[in-house]
């Protein structure tokens, strides 16, 4: 049904949204968009990076912050 739009039509509905925004609103929301777009692929493809990195368990379990806190406090009794 949408696949029946002819280059007449898009130029019709294009002069139309031209009228109502102007031109420089026009400018703006496709840049706002464009940004917005940009924004979305970048945080896609930083979760996809995120989720093939190995995860240690120990940070997931908060084991490595206890164990870093024993070696100083055990560094800090040898020198005593």
């Amino acid at each position: 049904m949408f696949g029946s739009f002819g280059l007449t039509e898009l130029l019709v509905v294009l002069a139309i949204v031209l009228l109502i925004f102007g031109p420089k609103r026009l400018k703006t929301i496709g840049s706002d968009l464009g940004n917005a777009i940009k924004g979305f692929r970048k945080a896609v493809t930083d979760d996809e990076k995120e989720a093939e990195a190995p995860v240690d368990p120990n940070v997931i379990e908060g084991k490595a912050e206890h164990k870093e806190a024993g070696t100083t406090e055990s560094k800090q009794n040898t020198n005593v």
